[in-house]
């Protein structure tokens, strides 16, 4: 079975997306070495990802460059999960699975899917619930050098737990971007 990991880019001071879910300021973040993003696109089968999230990139979608306006800059394809309490409001997207289901629900469908790939979550808040129920193999970050100032915090729970996490790899082909991955200590 893959590994289900949570990838994101961030801000120096820790947004994954500004203000609205705006993602123009991913222009500021150092290019990854040619066939980086073709091979780490290659190893997801699935991606769940946020109704906000989802609603921005349609709302955007004039505005968004192409390494914004799809998964991995459109060098991916799969299956997408969107999760949502309306999933009628979108269910005539061909592009996505709309499902009203917990994380640990939408994770198990995905797996059954992605079968030996991983499955990529692509929200914050998608992300810290799959934390909660240490679904989570694997973090892939990336820091782009800008600080935001605003908009959606990658961890955000006043209260939460300590997770602690070590270095796996480091992206030694693309080190002006800080590529790392990591997995929970616990483990």
């Amino acid at each position: 079975m893959g590994k289900v990991t949570w990838g994101f880019t961030s801000s120096i001071d820790g947004f994954i997306a500004g203000p609205g879910h705006d993602m123009s300021w991913m222009s500021a973040a150092e290019p990854l070495a040619e066939g980086t993003t073709e091979r780490m696109a290659g190893a997801v089968a699935v991606i769940i990802s946020g109704r906000a999230g989802y609603d921005a990139a349609k709302a955007q979608q004039d505005e968004r460059d192409e390494m914004t306006s799809e998964a991995y800059g459109g060098a991916w394809s799969g299956t997408e999960f969107v999760l949502t309490h309306r999933p009628e409001e979108i269910d005539d997207d061909p592009n996505i699975i709309p499902l009203n289901c917990d994380i640990v629900e939408a994770t198990r469908r995905a797996q059954e899917i992605a079968g030996d790939r991983d499955v990529q979550i692509i929200s914050a808040d998608i992300g810290r619930q799959a934390l909660e129920h240490d679904l989570i193999d694997e973090l892939q970050v990336f820091v782009a050098p800008v600080f935001l100032g605003d908009g959606v915090r990658i961890f955000d729970v006043p209260g939460g737990r300590r997770i602690d996490w070590e270095l796996v790899e480091i992206y030694e082909d693309s080190p002006r971007s800080f590529g790392r991955r990591y997995r929970p200590k616990s483990r």
